[in-house]
């Protein structure tokens, strides 16, 4: 029988995990660590191993009613949208399209000064060549006045087009008329700088704010969305595309596009003095820069899709790391370092698949623009050289031609390195404005729909139907009726899944049903406002959800939408001191350091569950809303706090409509009505003394949680009503005196700002040393790269050579048979030097290209793993949550690239483009040589000078992108909660000034890289001046010829020039070098308790006796708060040991303890007599299995969630077994995918109760020494609570057994039972001991037993 139904989900099967490397526990042989993958069923992966894409979405809705189709379609469905450069200014305002196009046009005219410089330089070559030309050729003045042929000969040239290249020039004059042409590149520098500096800072500061617009824009869209739309996409795609996505817009349209309308513009200019001169010969040089045009276009668009679908993996990916890094607790518990991090890793290979191509399409592009940059020298000379010879052009007009023309080519390949980030920006676009575009199907930003004057609360459903739009072959409702009055208490009951947490999903809009309706006061809600509706509505979900604020601005967020929303101070405090009081929140809050005020962390990590819910409990009610739905409200409570929340929730209940979901029957008993469901249907109703004299399903529910304190029937509430005041009254003073050591300290004092840690100072040697260790597998390729770099480097060098001879023939004039010969030769070594950059800078970008998405890949596991690696004292950290490390994972990884890649082949091909050049100018010109090798470390340190400002100010920025990233996280990841508190306004505010305080803090930084940019470019056009001046001295005198002259000043000048190219690139620097600081700081932070230690001994032969010596413990962030106090604990082997007491009073501590997730300040935790803190903290946990108290669960099948909780491969038949024993194998085996049904990101696709009972099968399939559960029942239904606990109980046989409980009826049978109180053991003994005690623990049965408070 368990082999047929095996044979059920061995399909999936067909490879085994990867397991942790530490493990102890021996695997088989055949089990291959690469097999861990995602279920051939996951969404987000094709099917086909070979192909590596997320592949296109099929409509999963095709098999349903075409109205049914429509409506589930409508809810998660995301348009394609057409994107263009222009849609990135989609929300600029009127004064940034202003400043935009003045950027715009500053920048043509800078590109148009650029293009200015071969007029210039065109008039300053022939000065040169005549004067040369007239000392060649013997021509001076005393040949003039004394032969009369010479004068003849000289008339007849003057006649001519070549005239003024035979008049006599002095040396006086020439150097006069260089003078003034010198002049010229001092004017057109000082041009260059105004309009260099300007534009730069126009378009980062515009691109910056535009970039937090489109940020505030987008997440402005993901908070109105409607739930079903997050059922697929997870919180950490969404921290990846505002962290990391946005950031690639804000590049594509900031000073990037600023350098490439400049080129663009030089381009166009350069063309046009071209034909102004000579239209022939700019007719002959366009046909290459057309070809480059083509081949530009082509892999734009290329490029274009390669990125786009880069940035998918990365983005699914990130939701990936968000889970892992959301549930870290349980990720060490479980030992799923290794084999979550394969899962990510797939996705990364997705990005990197693509990326490769964009990065080989980048290569050819490059390689072939640098092709037509040389070709075009080679059909310039050429050319020029023929209509020379044909009297058509003169030298001026032919070198002005031909530098204007080269000008405008090498203005497009300037281009090169800057249009992958705008592809990138283009590619990010698709995604981000598509989901901005998107228009929900249930928008609470909407003013639509109509707001009652007054709210009575009568609540009807009329024959509903639903179906969850991500689980579209599930019916969860079919025909469903019920009415609600106004004012009164419904209880839903029954099983997980039966419908009972839908219809309060219904109910608050979340999700819209296929047919019927759903009516308050007699008014269908579709036809009312959203947020109106919602703001009548208050939920305490089963998960308590608080924010990264105080206490009291948690509280707070419950006024939203009330007439107490803007009331004063004084007025909101004392609501939220009486709402605090209610729930029975200020016996702990008043022991906080800081009272109120006190910071909660994100998502409330620093307070203990109980404590959370009460907080929630305060949020729900300061509000006094006339609906209430309670979602197991107090299903993390421990008894004592619950009796008395209960009694407040009944008094808050009274003259409102209340829904309550609910397990624990005790709390329901005063309801008005209970409705008992089953898979979607009632199957009976009444009230709790009905429904008890049925004898029917409720009262089997009610037995199953029936506590053997005291032997009497079940009595009608009337029976003990006078008996629980009494003890209420007494709960209430004992409570009063109770003291949480589950406090904040000091931490409260930031109140919602992080505190972020400064990063150690490293030298840039150290991270070059540091990327270039992390490289190594690709050393030789880089190599490789660097060698081809060399080569393209020795490309200016080789230009200077090859243009020297060239000019230099010109100056043989009027032989145009020597002339021609010459440029010929130099014209065809050009066109071979064109074909050998060609191979060059495509093969050397294509390495870079590989290499660089190597590393980044590396990076983001390498980093992904360290974090993972962390203990969890890390994680407690502020500055360390799920959105920061998320968005560090997304952000830092891609910005190391700025210091590999096509970054470094450009800084490589710089490097040697200076050294070779200086070498060659020194060697044939050494004094001019020294001139103007001088000049370029000026160029450089002005250069460099900026980059350090960016890498400086890159760092400041860090903490306020940290800290906005952070807050959208939080948003996201709790949208439910959100929505239902309608906080979307206040959340976008809050979100808005953190942008704005980013753009503050970078418009300086923004001014200052503008300025050294200028002086970068102004620098260019003196050190022109410069050389040209000098270099009619060395001329005048004779000195240096023609050919040493253009040697010299091609080579340093212009490469110089080519060279600072990569200064360019200096934000792309400043942010590699900060966050290869950030990686380098989290490579070399080893925790305390590391995972990665393998020296230490395991445990051999273990019992499970565990024994809690003097322990005293204090979390690492909160050092002045004492938790445990001198505890002792003793538990023998294969003992049911049960800990109860009030929340905070170190219950989950110990469970933490005993976990190895921290150490104790002083004693010892003992596993059979051995300290614990001597084991490998790997081998020691895989003797233990956890049960927490919030089930966690990953995106993948529900078979992959329970394999996670195995070191070895597991079989089917004990797959399946572990799901009995846990009561989800019959719920699993009705869905159509059985085992391979997609769990959804965290679980969202399954109720509460059915993600608990498969993490309990997750935790018995290790079979454990040591089982702990915290709180391992809390989410169960009272149908499978019983048969769970039953399967638990078996399962304890023989295995030491630890139980956080609340509801005792789940621990009465325990061999030993801990009541704890203040971090130390009040009392212990049996069940039965206890209670003869009447201690404590009798205090607590009395509170729950059924028998008592029927």
């Amino acid at each position: 029988m368990m082999s047929a139904q095996a044979s059920i989900i061995s399909s999936s099967n067909s490879g085994s995990s990867n397991w942790d490397k530490k493990s102890v526990r021996s695997c088989s042989s055949n089990a291959s660590r690469s097999a861990e993958r995602v279920s051939d069923n996951t969404p987000l992966l094709d099917k086909n191993p070979s192909v590596v894409d997320i592949p296109s979405v099929t409509d999963e809705f095709s098999g349903l009613p075409h109205e049914d189709a429509q409506i589930l379609r409508q809810q998660v469905e995301v348009p394609n949208l057409q994107t263009s450069l222009f849609t990135v200014y989609k929300y600029a305002t009127r004064y940034d399209r202003f400043m935009i196009i003045l950027g715009f046009a500053l920048a043509i005219a800078e590109g148009s000064v650029k293009a200015l410089v071969p007029l210039v330089f065109g008039a300053v070559t022939e000065t040169f060549t005549t004067y040369v030309g007239n000392y060649e050729n013997g021509l001076n003045s005393s040949m003039i006045f004394k032969n009369n042929l010479t004068v003849y000969e000289y008339k007849e040239f003057n006649n001519s087009v070549y005239g003024s290249q035979y008049e006599y020039i002095s040396p006086d004059d020439f150097q006069s008329r260089v003078n003034y042409l010198a002049l010229f590149f001092v004017y057109l520098g000082i041009a260059e700088f105004v309009l260099s500096y300007i534009t730069t800072f126009i378009f980062i500061d515009r691109g910056e704010v535009i970039a937090s617009r489109i940020k505030e824009q987008y997440f402005a869209a993901i908070l109105r969305q409607n739930i079903g739309y997050f059922d697929k996409l997870g919180s950490g795609e969404i921290t990846n595309r505002i962290s990391s996505d946005t950031i690639l817009i804000q590049e594509g349209m900031s000073e990037k596009l600023g350098y490439i309308t400049e080129n663009l513009s030089t381009f166009v200019v350069a063309f046009i003095i071209g034909f102004s001169f000579s239209y022939k010969l700019t007719l002959i040089m366009m046909s290459i820069a057309i070809s480059i045009g083509i081949a530009f276009a082509a892999t734009s668009n290329l490029m274009r899709v390669y990125f786009t679908r880069s940035l998918d993996g990365a983005s699914a990916g990130g939701s990936i790391a968000e889970e892992v890094l959301s549930s870290i607790h349980n990720v060490h518990a479980f030992q799923m370092q290794d084999r979550l991090a394969d899962k990510y890793s797939k996705f990364l290979q997705i990005s990197e698949h693509w990326a490769l191509r964009a990065g080989a399409a980048v290569g050819f592009m490059t390689g072939f623009l640098w092709l037509g940059v040389y070709s075009d020298d080679a059909l310039g000379f050429w050319q020029g050289s023929v209509l020379l010879a044909k009297n058509e052009i003169t030298i001026g007009q032919t070198i002005t031609v031909l530098a204007a023309m080269v000008e405008g080519t090498f203005a497009i390949s300037n281009i090169t390195p800057h249009i992958r980030s705008v592809t990138s920006g283009l590619a990010a676009v698709n995604k981000i404005f598509a989901t901005i575009d998107r228009t929900s199907y249930i928008d609470s930003f909407s003013n639509e729909g109509a707001a009652l004057d007054t709210v009575e609360g009568e609540i009807e459903l009329k024959n509903v139907r639903f179906i969850y739009p991500s689980r579209p072959t599930v019916t969860v409702l079919a025909d469903f009726s019920l009415k609600i009055p106004a004012g009164k208490t419904v209880a839903l009951v029954g099983a997980s899944g039966s419908g009972k947490s839908t219809i309060i999903g219904l109910l608050e809009r979340f999700y819209a049903p296929l047919a019927g309706e759903v009516l308050i006061d007699r008014h269908d809600i579709t036809r009312l406002n959203v947020k109106w509706l919602r703001q009548q509505i208050a939920l305490v979900s089963q998960e308590p959800t608080l924010f990264s604020c105080s206490i009291y601005e948690n509280i707070c967020h419950g006024l939203i939408g009330t007439k107490n929303e803007f009331a004063s101070e004084i007025e909101k405090r004392a609501l939220v001191v009486e709402a605090c009081k209610m729930a029975n929140a200020m016996v702990f809050v008043d022991a906080l350091p800081e009272g109120l005020d006190t910071n909660v962390g994100e998502r409330g990590f620093l307070l203990s569950g109980g404590q959370k819910q009460r907080i929630a409990i305060a949020r729900a009610i300061v509000g006094d809303p006339r609906i209430l739905l309670l979602d197991e409200a107090t299903s993390a409570l421990d008894t004592k706090s619950e009796g008395v929340v209960q009694e407040a929730l009944d008094r808050a209940s009274k003259n409102r409509t209340t829904i309550v979901i609910a397990h624990r029957l005790s709390t329901i008993k005063n309801a008005d009505l209970i409705v008992v469901m089953r898979r979607g249907e009632i199957i009976e109703q009444g009230t709790h003394d009905e429904l008890i004299a049925r004898k029917s399903d409720y009262y089997e529910l009610v037995q199953a949680q029936t506590l053997d304190s005291e032997q009497k029937p079940i009595a009608t509430t009337d029976d003990v009503t006078e008996e629980i005041e009494d003890e209420k009254k007494m709960e209430m003073t004992e409570l009063s005196q109770v003291k949480t050591s589950f406090t904040l300290g000091r931490i409260g004092t930031v109140a919602c700002k992080a505190e972020i840690p400064e990063i150690r100072k490293y030298s840039f040697l150290e991270l070059v040393n540091f990327i270039s260790d992390l490289s190594a597998p690709e050393r030789r390729l880089n190599i490789f790269g660097a060698l081809c770099s060399v080569i393209q480097g020795l490309g200016y060098p080789s230009l200077g050579l090859f243009y020297g001879k060239c000019v230099e023939a010109f100056s043989y004039m009027p032989n145009t048979y020597r002339m021609r010969r010459e440029i010929n030769i130099f014209a065809g070594l050009f066109f071979m030097l064109a074909s050998v950059e060609l191979l060059a800078s495509a093969t050397a970008l294509g390495i870079y290209s590989y290499t660089g998405q190597k590393l980044v890949r590396r990076i983001r596991i390498g980093t992904f793993r360290r974090i993972m690696r962390q203990d969890i004292a890390f994680f407690d950290k502020d500055e360390n949550s799920t959105g920061a490390l998320t968005s560090t994972l997304s952000r830092d990884a891609q910005a190391v690239e700025g210091l590999s890649g096509t970054t470094f082949g450009q800084l490589m091909n710089s490097a040697m483009i200076l050294l070779s050049s200086i070498v060659l100018a020194l060697s044939v010109a050494w004094k001019l040589g020294l001139v103007t090798t001088a000049c370029v470390p000026l160029l450089i340190g002005a250069g460099f000078y900026r980059f350090y400002i960016l890498a400086k100010f890159q760092q400041d920025g860090r903490k306020s992108h940290l800290i906005s990233a952070t807050y959208a996280c939080e948003a996201a990841s709790s949208i439910r909660t959100v929505v239902s508190l309608t906080r979307e306004n206040e959340v976008l505010n809050t979100y808005h000034a953190s942008l704005d305080e980013q753009i503050r803090l970078s418009r300086r930084q923004s001014n200052i890289s503008a300025l050294w940019y200028g002086v970068a470019q102004t620098l260019i056009f003196l050190i022109m001046a410069l050389a040209f001046w000098v270099g009619s001295l060395f001329i005048k005198t004779h000195e240096y010829s023609l050919f040493q002259f253009y040697v010299t000043f091609m080579s340093v000048v212009y490469g110089a020039q080519a060279a600072g190219i990569a200064f360019s690139f200096a934000p792309d620097m400043g942010k590699a070098y900060q966050a290869t600081a950030n990686v380098k700081a989290l490579y070399d932070q080893e925790p305390e308790i590391d995972t990665w230690d393998a020296d230490g001994p395991g445990p051999e032969n273990v019992e499970g006796n565990i024994e809690l010596k003097d322990v005293c413990f204090r979390y690492p962030t909160r050092r002045e708060i004492p938790v445990l106090r001198n505890l002792n604990l003793t538990i023998k082997k294969g003992q049911y040991v049960a800990l109860v007491g009030s929340s905070g009073c170190g219950k989950s501590t110990t469970i933490g303890l005993i976990e190895s997730f921290y150490r104790p300040t002083s004693g010892q935790v003992m596993l059979d007599g051995k300290d614990i803190s001597q084991y490998s903290v790997n081998r020691y946990r895989s003797h233990i299995a956890i049960v927490s108290q919030e089930p966690i669960l990953y995106s993948g099948t529900i078979k992959e969630n329970i394999q996670l909780g195995s070191l070895c491969e597991v079989s089917d038949e004990k797959i399946i077994s572990v799901c009995k024993q846990a009561n989800i194998h019959d719920f699993i085996m009705s869905l159509p995918d059985g085992y391979d049904t997609l769990c959804g990101s965290k679980g969202t696709l399954l109720s509460g109760g059915q993600k608990q009972r498969i993490t309990i099968a997750r935790a018995l399939i290790r079979d454990p020494a040591v089982l702990l559960l915290d709180e391992a029942t809390s989410a169960l239904d009272n149908e499978s609570e019983k048969v769970v606990q039953a399967a638990l109980d078996e399962a304890a046989k023989g295995r030491t057994t630890i139980a956080v409980a609340h509801r005792l009826s789940s621990i009465q049978q325990a061999d030993v039972i801990y009541v704890f109180e203040d971090g130390k053991v009040a009392e212990s003994g049996t069940h039965q001991e206890l209670l003869a005690k009447k201690g404590r623990y009798h205090e607590l049965v009395k509170l729950q037993a059924l028998e008592a408070n029927a």
